[in-house]
């Protein structure tokens, strides 16, 4: 079996040369697509051995990534972003996927600083899959869908336009263009990430009166969270927290906000309560969620070294401190407590 991975790229030529090494490293083509650069993407990707391709930029993610598929002549066909890297092990497990085959979509892990999800990332090229959406474009899994532990890392370098995706959408909307259930989703965020939370709770209570995702509704109440606080509505943020458990299993994440809440009004037993669920949540990598693993270790592991010391039980404090340290040993917060409830304990803490 064959692997043609594809790309879509604009001006990307400080991180491109690196992109394309990897896309070698574990496939038998390699075709990127330029969206309109006017700096040296295409002759540094060119000069690498990949097959270059010209595509006029029109707003539309979906149609660009199209355009690179319909170029592949691989069984599989894998998608990168020029801003994705593979480690040498990950890029032997998708060596040996893509040869062995005998799946129509394989899932793998999508690793963002602290957030990790699975991403429909190699496809058989005979199911005619297609991207939808203009923006947070996706394929739909159908057929035989395996997952697998190779990692694909995003290691952005440069700094995106923060309204680009809330004008792509803008401009869908305005051409009388229907946003599907998942768009509605990501358009509320997009919402939100540029603070206009009024129009973002209005976009993401449509979106939960629809038939989207059960996971993205989840992950949309805790949008609204944000949303709502960032408006100084306290009570409503509360609500739309708790009002995620409606749609999924309260996550790691929910019940660290949860306890920070109660953390705030004074109410620490009820914080506790919290970061114990946070560190015994269920949820799963794979279930089609955005997963931060600092939820379920490191937050409820300091934030148990809060509520210990407002309880007045610095030895549980300085403990629950020493296991967030375990997580991240050079974070400024574990420092700090370090200092203080050693100084609590020695009876050398002065106020």
């Amino acid at each position: 079996m064959t692997l043609s991975v594809c790309m879509i790229v604009r001006d990307e030529a400080q991180v491109i040369a690196r992109s394309v090494n990897c896309a070698i490293s574990v496939a038998d083509e390699v075709v990127v697509v330029d969206t309109g650069s006017v700096d040296d993407t295409r002759k540094i990707a060119l000069s690498l051995g990949a097959k270059v391709y010209d595509f006029e930029w029109t707003d539309d993610f979906s149609a660009a990534r199209n355009f690179s598929f319909s170029l592949a002549s691989g069984d599989y066909i894998m998608w990168l972003d020029a801003d994705d890297v593979i480690e040498e092990e990950d890029g032997a497990k998708i060596k040996e996927l893509a040869s062995k085959g005998g799946f129509d979509v394989a899932m793998l892990r999508y690793v963002s600083g602290n957030l990790h999800y699975f991403r429909e990332r190699i496809l058989k090229r005979s199911m005619d899959f297609e991207w939808q959406g203009a923006v947070h474009e996706v394929i739909v899994p159908r057929g035989k869908i395996i997952y697998s532990d190779a990692e694909i890392v995003h290691k952005k370098q440069k700094t995106s336009d923060p309204l680009r995706n809330l004008m792509i959408y803008q401009k869908c909307i305005a051409r009388g263009i229907c946003l599907d259930e998942r768009q509605k989703f990501y358009y509320g965020r997009e919402l939100f990430y540029n603070c206009m939370y009024g129009q973002a709770i209005a976009v993401i209570e449509e979106f939960l009166g629809g038939d989207g995702w059960s996971v993205n509704k989840a992950e949309a109440c805790r949008t609204l969270y944000y949303c709502y606080k960032n408006a100084g509505r306290g009570e409503e943020s509360l609500r739309s927290l708790i009002r995620a458990f409606l749609y999924a299993p309260p996550r790691a994440q929910d019940c660290c906000l949860l306890a920070m809440h109660f953390l705030d009004s004074g109410d620490a037993e009820c914080a506790k309560y919290w970061y114990m669920r946070a560190l015994d949540s269920p949820e799963r990598e794979d279930d089609g969620g955005f997963y931060d693993g600092d939820y379920k270790t490191f937050f409820p592991a300091i934030g148990l070294a809060v509520v210990f010391d407002r309880l007045g039980d610095y030895k549980k404090a300085y403990e629950w401190n020493e296991r967030a340290g375990s997580f991240k040993p050079s974070d400024p917060s574990y420092l700090h407590n370090k200092s203080y409830l050693s100084a609590r304990l020695s009876g050398g803490y002065n106020g």
